[in-house]
Parts: C-alpha cells; structure tokens; sequence
C-alpha cells in the first residue's frame, strides 16, 4: 500500500539535495515571496520576469547552502535537522509575527526549559509533524548510495549549477534586489531556513568566536554620599508590561486599583532598550546606552549594580524569572524556589507575591543601612499568561486559558493579559504597603518593565520583533516610583513635571547612582530623572540628604 513512498525517499547525494531544497524553499518561505512581492513596484513586463526569479534565485541560493553545510557534517541528519527546524520557524512566523535575527537567537538560547515549555501545545505538535517530522522521515530515512568520489562530483556540479544561476539572476535584476534589500532589510529575516542559520553564526561569532575582553572597572572608588543617612532602594523589574494596559496612561480598563491609594509616580513616556529580556535587562543597569549597547561589550564591564556594590552599599538581587542575563554574577543573588510547597508556587512557576517575604527579610538581616535589592518579576510573561495571577485574581473574563494565544478571541487575549498587570499592581501595592513601615530615612521603590508585549496588533504576538520594527506596543513601557520622600510637595511637585518627560532605560544607570546617593565619576547628571528636584528639594528645604 505503501510502496509508493520509497521513491520519496532518494538515495542518489543529488536527488536527496535537490528534493530537501525544493521542499525548504516552496514549504517554509511562503510569508518571504508575499513579503517581497508586497514591497516589489510592477510598472512594466521586465518586473513580473522579476518577481519570477526570485523563487528560482532563493532554490538555488537554498542548494548551495545546503551543500556546503552538508559537506561538514551529515547529510542526512543536517537535512532531517533543517526541515524539521524551518516547520517551527514557520510556525512562529505565522502565528506570532516571529522574525528570526540574532537578538532572536540569543533569547532563544538563554531561554529556560520552563520557559520553553510554555509554548508547547496541540497545535505546534501537529504542524511541526505534518510539516517536519514526517516530510524529512519519508526524505532522508535511505542511506546514500553513492561513493565519496561520486558524490564529490556531485557536489562540483551542484555547485556550479548553483553559481552560474546565481551570477545569472543577480546580473540581470541587480537593480530591483539592490533596491528592495536597501529599502527593506527586514524582508530578507524571513527567508527559512537562512535566517536562523545567519543569526546562528552571529550568535556564535559575538559570544564564542572573538577572544575574551579583558573586564573593565569603570570606577575603582565610587563612594557613598558622606551625609547619606539610612537608604534603602527597591528596584523592580517588570516582565512584558506594556505601557498601553496602564490605566494611568488612560487605558480604559482600571488595571491599577491598589498602587492608587499609595501615592505612587507614573511615567508616561518611557521606552525600552530592546524588545527582549536578554537585551533589555542587561542594557538598563549598563553604563552603555541603547544606540551603542553591545552585548559582548557590556558583559565585559561593570554595571551600575556594581559600581554601588563596591560604592559599599549591600547589593541583591532576588529573581523570580528565568534569570538576570547576567547583571548579577558579581552582587548576592538568589532565585525563587518554585516547590509545591509553597502555595504562591506550583512546581515550575510562582506568582510574583513570593517575593515580598523574601525582599523583606533580606532588608531585616542587611548589615548595613545602604541596601539595594532587584526585584525581577515574571509578571506578564506570555504565552501563558493565565499562569501568572492566582484565581483570585481573575478580575477580567472571559480569559484565555491555553498557550496557542493566536487561537483565543482578542477579548479573551486581553483580558488575560489585563489580569496580569493588575496583580502586578496588586504586588507593587504590597511592596509599598511593607516599605511604608521601615524605619529608615529614604526609602525608594522604582518599577520598571522590561519591554512591552504584542497582543495581536497587526498579526503580532509577544515579543523580540526588531526594534527598527517593533511597534510601539513592544517599545512603550511603564515606570512607576513611590518614595517616603513624596510627602514633600515641592520634592512631589517637581516629579509631576519631570514625568511627562521622554525617557528610557538609558536613565536608569545615573537614576540609581542618584537613588542611592552613590558619588561615581561615572554618573551623568543630564540622565538622572530625579536629579533636578533632588537638588530643588535641597534648595528649599535645607536638607542634608539629598539622596
């Protein structure tokens, strides 16, 4: 009955190539040719011969590839690999506007298996079987019958073939590939599987292939304020809150309803140094801001963590998300235990309250009165949003209560993803509630989110689209602060015209070296959002501590 498949499956080194190229380039770049057939301008005949080519250029590019990969390593295993891989790329791209570059790649590595877990559903199972597993099976499932001096001369002539097509198309449409490729540069993402394998080697070249930088020290002798009485600082750091959700940006729907009796700052205007944890976190406590941020770079030199650490100020960092992408390695640091035990915790995840007795009892058994600890959130972290606020909170319903997002109504999408910041808000209400009761002169808590998050808008899902790309929902991020210190009014006053303000994650650097009264020959006064009613605080009040 099913003798018919074995001559799917080619054991000749040049059909077996041909045949996985075909597949790869017709099966998985559908959402390429309408990318670059969108942005093409048909004015007359010779563009239509274009159009036509750019299937035969992406084969022939596609068989190169595939034979110079496949000379260093397996054949068959590495095609198998390819077209399983390309049906997940294409998953994503389809279902949640995925593109696949190097920032992309980096996330995906430093994901957690957790983390990796929560994608998973019925739906991917099925495409990726129906598309990968069972194609490359039936593909790559005969051994190649051919001797190394044969498929040499296969390869030869693979590669020739291939080059001269290639030399062909380019002579003849230069122009109109010149134009698109420099007018649309994101077009180019889409192309499986040459995307992953391009943001692979870059991935591979930044990290492992370039020697190590020696660590820099940006400051030997930062030092605390010599006035500076009891300070303790709280920095929260949000997950996938974005800005739009916020009813104190004017989102209709009251997502806010406990921080408002706290007396808290809200900041409008403020974006994010990435679209992804793995950029973002990093980038806000380095000294590097987002246009000249690198990560290689900022890995290899202190961040502001740092810097106030060795200012003297007791430094930790508690993390009740995947990690801190490595701003932690040199302060005290320590992760949440997700046990069952605990009633916040159900084994893989636990809900953001779980930090609350830890930050309190890590301030109590400080040793000093300088302290700062990092908060960092799982807070709206997708696709499983309805894991991330107890039942109790469930204050938005319908919800969406399943990972494939895409195939929830957009009501339930975002009333799930609305009952997420308001538990956040319920948790920073908290927080504020127990740091209003420390006895000690200056107490700050700063929120801020990581990056935003897509929640359908223009086909998108999640996060990590480019940032020259990525809308505003992704980019656009909450910041809220509460001081014991507002009770001034000139000190309060003075913040309620500085948040109106644009800022970023490139404030955060010299805002914590003020926060924390740190005296460093790195901080920049134009880039610290409190400094100007700090200094105005001083003025008219006469104070000693300026924090």
């Amino acid at each position: 009955m099913f003798k018919f498949l074995k001559h799917i499956s080619p054991s000749g080194y040049t059909s077996l190539m041909v045949l996985a190229t075909l597949y790869c380039t017709f099966a998985f770049n559908s959402l390429f040719f309408i990318k670059a057939f969108n942005v093409a301008t048909i004015q007359e005949w010779s563009d239509w011969l274009f159009l036509a080519s750019v299937p035969i250029l992406l084969f022939f590019l596609t068989l190169l590839l595939f034979s110079w990969l496949s000379l260093i390593t397996f054949v068959r295993p590495f095609l198998f690999f390819t077209i399983v891989l390309s049906s997940v790329l294409l998953y994503a791209s389809i279902n949640y506007g995925v593109i696949f570059d190097k920032n992309m790649m980096q996330n995906v590595i430093e994901t957690d298996t957790g983390e990796a877990f929560s994608y998973l559903n019925i739906n991917l199972v099925l495409f990726v079987l129906t598309l990968g597993l069972i194609p490359a099976y039936l593909m790559t499932k005969n051994k190649i019958r051919q001797p190394l001096k044969q498929r040499l001369k296969s390869f030869i002539l693979i590669n020739f073939v291939s080059i001269t097509f290639i030399s062909l198309i380019a002579f003849s449409f230069y122009q109109n590939y010149a134009s698109i490729g420099r007018n649309n540069k994101e077009v180019a993402s889409y192309i499986t599987p040459f995307s992953f394998y391009i943001a692979g080697y870059k991935y591979l070249r930044d990290n492992y292939f370039y020697p190590p930088l020696p660590f820099r020290l940006l400051d030997k002798t930062p030092a605390l304020a010599s006035k500076s009485g009891a300070n303790i600082t709280v920095v929260v750091v949000g997950e996938t809150a974005r800005a739009s959700n916020f009813s104190y940006g004017g989102y209709k729907i009251d997502t806010n309803e406990y921080t408002k009796q706290d007396g808290i700052k809200y900041f409008s205007n403020m974006s994010s140094c990435g679209t992804a944890t793995a950029i973002s976190v990093p980038c806000m406590f380095s000294r590097l801001d987002r246009a000249h941020y690198n990560s290689r770079l900022a890995q290899s030199q202190d961040n502001v963590l740092d810097v106030i650490h060795r200012a003297g100020a007791e430094v930790f960092w508690i993390d009740n998300n995947s990690s801190c992408k490595g701003v932690c390695n040199r302060v005290e640091n320590y992760r949440i235990d997700t046990n069952k035990d605990n009633p916040l915790c159900d084994g893989k995840y636990c809900f953001d309250e779980v930090l609350i007795p830890s930050l309190m009892t890590t301030i109590n058994n400080a040793q000093t009165s300088n302290i700062v600890v990092v908060l960092h959130m799982i807070g709206s972290h997708g696709p499983t949003y309805y894991r991330r606020y107890p039942k109790t909170q469930q204050k938005f319903l319908p919800d969406c209560q399943r990972s494939d997002i895409q195939n929830c109504t957009p009501q339930e999408l975002v009333n799930t993803y609305d009952n997420t910041i308001a538990y956040t808000d319920l948790v920073l209400h908290k927080i504020i509630t127990q740091l209003s009761s420390l006895d000690a002169e200056t107490v700050n808590m700063l929120y801020v989110s990581d990056h935003g998050e897509s929640l359908g808008e223009t086909g998108l899902y999640l996060h990590g689209f480019p940032y020259r790309l990525a809308p505003k929902e992704q980019t656009q991020i909450p910041m809220i602060y509460w001081s014991n210190r507002l009770t001034n009014k000139s000190y309060s006053g003075c913040i309620d015209i500085v948040k109106q303000q644009p800022l970023s994650h490139d404030n955060i650097y010299d805002t914590l070296l003020g926060l924390t009264q740190v005296n460093s020959k790195t901080y920049q006064s134009k880039n610290d959002i409190f400094a100007t009613c700090r200094t105005q605080l001083l003025a008219t009040n006469g104070e000693t501590n300026a924090f």
